[in-house]
Order: C-alpha cells, then structure tokens, then sequence
C-alpha cells in the first residue's frame, strides 16, 4: 500500500475544498451576514492541513495502481464532506454535526435527502455552499483537481475510474489531464446556459445559481421549503430539460463537439434511456389525469417527476406520495434503472441494465443451442469478456449490498414502505422516497444509526461501490 501517494490526493483534495469556500464566503459578505467567517475559519483549517499533507505525500511520492486509486477516491469523499460539514454546526445552523456531515454527504453525493424540516431559514451563504456541494459532486472532486493538478497519465486513470460512473472509462484525448478539461468544460458550459436560461425567465440570480448547481449535479437540494413548485411553467420545463441533458453520457456531447454526430447518435444507451423516460412519462400521465386539470398538466407533473426520478435530480413539483400505486411504483423502478454511464446521475446505470439484459437473453440461447458462439454486442460493438464479467459482478455485489442496508435499516422499527424507498433513493443518490421521506417531507424520523447508514449508502451508491468496499477489507491495507 503505497500511502504517501493516497496522502498527497487527500492533500489536493483539502486545498480544492478551501478554495471552493471562498465562493460562500463572498455570498456572505453581499449579503452581509455574519456565519460567514466560519467558511473563512475553515478553508484556512484545511488549507493548512492539505498544505501539510500535500508536502507530506510529495516527498518520494511512488506510482499509483489500481488500489490506491480506490481508497484515495473513498477518502477524499469521506474528508470532503466532513470538512464541509463544518461550517453548518460551527454556526449553529445545522446544530448537530451527524446532520451536518449527512446534510453534506447527501449534497456532495448529489443525492438530495435532507434533514432540514425548513430550509429558508438558513443563511444565504450556506444554502449556496449547501446547492455548491451538488455541482462540485456531480462531475466529480477528482476529475476537477485532475484537471488542475499534474499527475502523471497512468496514474490519473485510476483515480478516474474509481470516481466516474458506469463499467468503464475511456480517455477522450491521449492525456488524462486533457480529459478532465474537456469534462468539466462541457459541465460549466451546459451550467452556463441553465443559468442564462433562469434569468431570462425572470428568476433571480440567487435562485438561477442554486437551482442551475443542484440540476447540473442531478442533486436536489432546493433553496425553497415548498421546492421547485413555487417557480413558473417555464422554469420547470427548463428544469426538466436540463435534468434530461445532464443524464446523457458526456462522450456524446463531445463527439458532437467534433462533428461526429453519426457516432454520437447511435448510442443504444440514450435510445434507451430516451425511450424509457417517455413510455412512463406517459403511463404515469394517464394514471394522474384525475388529479389535474388536463391531459398537458398531468404530463408536465409526469414527465419532471419521472426525469427527476429517473436522473436521481429528486426536484419535485407536486407530492408524488399522493399519487396512485401504479405511479410511485413506476417511479421507485426509475430509482433504480437511473441514468448513463458517463453522466452525473445515479443508479445502476442504463448500459449495465442493457448488457445484463443481452447476458441474461445470451444465457437462454446457449441453454437451447449450447454449442452457439455468440459475442454481446453495444453499439455496433462486440463486449469483451471481462467487461460482461465486471457487469455480472457489480449487479450481484449490487444486490447483495441492498439487501444488507434493507435489513440494517428495518432495525429502525419504520413501515416497510418508508424503509425500502429510503434505501433505494440513498442508494441509487435519488433523495426524496415515499411515506415518512416523501419529497414533501425529510430523513429526520430516522436515528442516529439510520443517518449513519443511509449516510455510507450515499457514499456507495455515488462511487459505485468497489472504492467504499476496499475500505472494510483489511487485505486492502496491508503491503
């Protein structure tokens, strides 16, 4: 276990976060209020340690492999947001520090559940840093600070592995560095024109800013206690559109950047993921239609719930919990299918629900012709074996991690509605659930011990399980 190494990126990490903290430090001092210098006192806290721990990592700083990667990714998301906790309870705004640190788990993991039974009576400063946290989550804290801090290219792949959503990862140019660039360019670039788009609508600036974070990171977290219901038509069929766009695998954004739109077009995966996101919209449309007024406002309701489900945003517009059976079951399926590969959304992703459907469809034919040699193909492309195999083990680790968190969870003494939905909208960086977690409602009536767990569930749901694993396996620490 080469630790300096792991040391250095927590270092990187602590000084991005310091410099992240600025930002609600200037909202502080527009608006004049004072639990601002807590942002200042802890980004020099940090600044500090990541200095230390920078200096410390660098000196005979050794190669990167696979390992490292992983439990370097873990712990920068787990200092990460226990640093960015603190500001909340320094200031008594969040007085207890568990709800703090799950506050801000659940914003850096852009899953959106909340502690809060009210939020506007937060400070400005800290409802920006709580709705930063999505965009800073959303892309990614190391692929920001690979694209800003010189690591050599074997071992950036690790790092962007272990962080970036989906079964694999491919460099888009030659070097990592150029990469992460084009990344995060692209992210800025659609977060820009939301905002713009806000504006023009005539929402404030304030609002455009949180509102354009928490859709750009597929997050959640509103500015509003009544959320996204009390802006206009407009506004929410931005949101909508946005939540879409933010859900599609990047790669594409940028083979259309290059002018390879034949390539970029016959991704199966967005087929696929357009072609689900519009039958429920659908379904769930005509299964409202009686709460509404008219077909067109039962299917604006519909079609920002299921994109808002669907690319684990979890804005919401109107009490799903309110709805009938057959539409919050198709929402908590959405929970799970959830967005591309490659994008900011959560869940299992739809290119492994593509593959483990043609695996499980491939399984059938070879029990009938067992001596047929038939490749899985994605795109036109055949799959290698390991890639089919690495899809099979996730699925399975998947489930049985579910499983674990469903059981610990009942320990709550919570009805069986409330617990699965919590699970599945923590797991999968949805936010809001059904019953006592509604999206009118929040994670209050669980303890202690549930905030915890619900808290690591974010965490493995984000980083798509292996880097939070390795953490509880001791063989992982040894040399």
């Amino acid at each position: 276990m080469n630790k300096r190494v792991i040391v250095y990126v927590l270092g990187a990490v602590l000084l991005i976060e310091a410099a992240l903290m600025l930002l609600p430090l200037l909202v502080a001092v527009i608006y004049r209020e004072k639990n601002g210098w807590y942002f200042l006192w802890v980004l020099l806290g940090a600044a500090v340690l990541g200095a230390l721990a920078l200096g410390l990592g660098g000196r005979k700083r050794s190669a990167m492999y696979a390992k490292e990667g992983l439990i370097a990714v873990a712990l920068s998301w787990i200092v990460l947001s226990l640093v960015g906790a603190l500001p909340f309870t320094l200031s008594g705004q969040i007085p207890f520090y568990l709800d703090a640190v799950f506050e801000m788990i659940s914003g850096f993991t852009t899953t959106g559940s909340s502690i809060l039974p009210a939020v506007e009576p937060l400070d400005r400063c800290m409802l920006f840093w709580r709705s930063l946290s999505h965009w800073i989550g959303g892309m990614g804290i190391l692929v920001f600070m690979l694209a800003i801090v010189r690591m050599d290219g074997g071992q950036a792949i690790h790092l962007l592995r272990a962080e970036s959503p989906g079964p694999t990862v491919s460099k888009m140019v030659p070097r990592m560095v150029d990469s992460s660039k084009i990344l995060y360019g692209i992210y800025f670039g659609l977060t820009v024109v939301q905002i713009l788009l806000y504006l023009a609508g005539g929402d404030p600036l304030f609002d455009s800013l949180c509102n354009a974070f928490g859709t750009a990171g597929t997050g959640g977290f509103s500015i509003r206690n009544a959320g996204m219901s009390v802006y206009s038509p407009y506004s929410q069929t931005v949101i909508t559109v946005f939540m879409i766009l933010f859900s599609i695998n990047f790669t594409l954004y940028y083979l259309l950047l290059i002018g390879k739109f034949r390539q970029a077009l016959r991704s199966e995966e967005m087929w696929v993921f357009l072609g689900i996101l519009a039958a429920v919209s659908l379904a769930v449309a005509v299964n409202i239609l009686p709460l509404f007024s008219g077909f067109g406002e039962a299917f604006r309701h519909a079609i920002f719930t299921a994109a808002s489900v669907m690319s684990t945003s979890g804005f919401a517009i109107s009490d799903f919990n309110l709805w009938p059976w057959l539409s919050k079951t198709l929402l908590v399926v959405l929970m799970f299918v959830g967005a591309c590969a490659g994008s900011t959304g959560g869940g299992i992703k739809i290119v492994r629900i593509v593959i483990g459907a043609k695996l499980a469809r491939r399984g059938v034919q070879r029990a009938i012709h067992p001596q047929q040699v038939k490749c899985v193909h994605i795109d036109g492309e055949p799959l290698d074996e390991d890639t089919c195999s690495s899809v099979s083990a996730f699925l399975l680790v998947y489930a049985l991690l579910f499983v674990l968190l469903l059981v610990l969870l009942a320990l709550e003494g919570l009805d069986f509605i409330t617990t699965f939905s919590a699970a599945a909208s923590c797991f999968n960086n949805v936010g809001p659930g059904m019953e006592l977690v509604g999206p009118m409602s929040n994670y209050t009536c669980f303890s202690s011990f549930g905030k915890v767990l619900l808290a690591f569930s974010m965490l493995f749901g984000r980083l798509e399980l292996y880097p939070m694993l390795l953490l509880f396996i001791p063989a992982a620490w040894r040399k």
